[in-house]
């Protein structure tokens, strides 16, 4: 007991100190970038060390805050070792898993496979992992994959999500306490689907590993495929074309926000191609803000990656206040013109007639759709001494409200 107080303690005192240097780091930032701003009101341009200068800070900025990020993650995640509390049939899957895991001992999982009445096999995709590792992975994925933290996840048991929407409403008015009602027409419907694919990492372990007893394989796996299950979701949810794959915001039509219509992602245009406005460059942040209805700004997020957010980094409001603000504590998100931001690195750079930042309530705009059931297939044979886990789960995504995401086009024109 004392030795995890104390790593708590380490780890605690790590992530402070990790936290106060990147404040140390961001007033060091804003006094060179004071700097350059100063410099380009007296001349047509900053001096060079000076502009220097602000981009290494910013670059700093950047590593520390993914250190930070990084530590704050760290110590989320439970530690490798034995768990407790599983119901008698959890406790029976996990057990027969864990021997399928160490040894290829199939025998166990069939028989609770039956008893379940699931027939997965190793010939047709392999064996489902016990719930605990199901929803652990589940767990894992919502912290390091940046739009499903944001979004709406959904658990289905079948191929496909269906969502009706109403593209016309039903008929309301007011009337009497005791006066006549007319009847109402019916509201017209229409559906939108969400298909999963199959999304898959295939994680190694040593002979070693599988023979330490005091390691918990549900927990392994699960830390194993985090992060490849995260880059690949994090793309799709972006950019995903919706071929054998999720369809990403950035996918559907999109058109200068005056000629929204659904179906269509509206954008607020820069004037500038490849850039923000010369003048009062932050005021186009705003029209973004308002671009989007009161009803969706309360729960609403930036998304963006990190080379927008360092340029974002350097821009003053009307007053001379910076709109980005550093977390206010570790773990927290970074803070423009009052919504947080998400850190996406698969969101386009800031280019011509790109939209590298988007603005909404993902959780009303965007949902991911996990089918449920995680499957491992073991493979002593392709990579000896390794044994290969090859490891599938089904995920679908796309925009479910074409009216909660703005996003923000660098472009002169619409």
């Amino acid at each position: 007991m004392l030795k995890l107080e104390t790593k708590s303690a380490t780890g605690s005192a790590e992530i402070a100190g990790a936290f106060e240097e990147f404040m140390t780091s961001f007033e060091s930032f804003k006094e060179a970038n004071d700097d350059r701003l100063a410099q380009l009101e007296t001349r047509m341009s900053g001096d060079v060390v000076t502009v220097e200068k602000v981009d290494r800070i910013s670059r700093a900025l950047d590593e520390q805050k993914k250190a930070l990020d990084r530590l704050v993650l760290k110590r989320a995640r439970p530690e490798l070792g034995r768990e407790t509390g599983h119901s008698a049939a959890g406790l029976e899957h996990k057990e027969a898993f864990e021997s399928y895991m160490r040894s290829g001992d199939e025998r166990l999982l069939k028989t609770v496979e039956r008893k379940a009445m699931s027939y997965g096999t190793a010939a047709d995709g392999g064996y489902l992992v016990p719930d605990e590792t199901e929803r652990e992975i589940g767990r894992r994925l919502a912290l390091v994959s940046p739009i499903r933290s944001i979004a709406t996840v959904r658990q289905v048991s079948s191929a496909v999500l269906k969502k009706p929407f109403a593209t016309s409403g039903m008929s309301t008015g007011w009337v009497a306490e005791t006066g006549s009602r007319t009847q109402t027409n019916t509201a017209s419907l229409a559906e939108l689907e969400f298909p999963t694919a199959e999304l898959y990492a295939m994680p190694a372990a040593t002979g070693a590993l599988l023979e330490d007893s005091v390691v918990d394989l549900d927990q392994w796996i699960a830390a194993e495929i985090e992060t490849a299950f995260a880059e690949q979701e994090g793309t799709a949810f972006v950019s995903g074309n919706g071929t054998n794959k999720p369809t990403g915001f950035l996918a559907y039509d999109k058109v200068a926000e005056a000629n929204w219509a659904w179906g269509k992602i509206g954008c607020v245009i820069t004037g500038e191609a490849g850039a923000f406005p010369d003048t009062s460059p932050a005021d186009i942040l705003i029209d973004t803000i308002y671009a989007l209805k009161a009803g969706y700004r309360q729960n609403a997020s930036w998304v963006m990656n990190r080379k927008t957010q360092a340029a974002v980094r350097k821009l003053k409001d009307g007053d001379g206040n910076y709109v980005w603000q550093p977390p206010a504590t570790p773990g927290a998100r970074a803070l423009l013109m009052g919504f947080p931001v998400v850190e996406a690195e698969d969101m386009p750079d800031v280019g011509a007639d790109t939209t590298p930042i988007a603005f909404g309530d993902f959780a009303r705009g965007y949902v991911v759709v996990d089918r449920t059931g995680v499957r491992v297939l073991r493979d002593p044979y392709s990579a000896k001494p390794y044994v290969l886990f090859y490891t599938t789960k089904r995920v679908g995504g796309g925009v479910q409200d074409f009216d909660a995401i703005k996003l923000l086009k660098f472009s002169a024109a619409s």
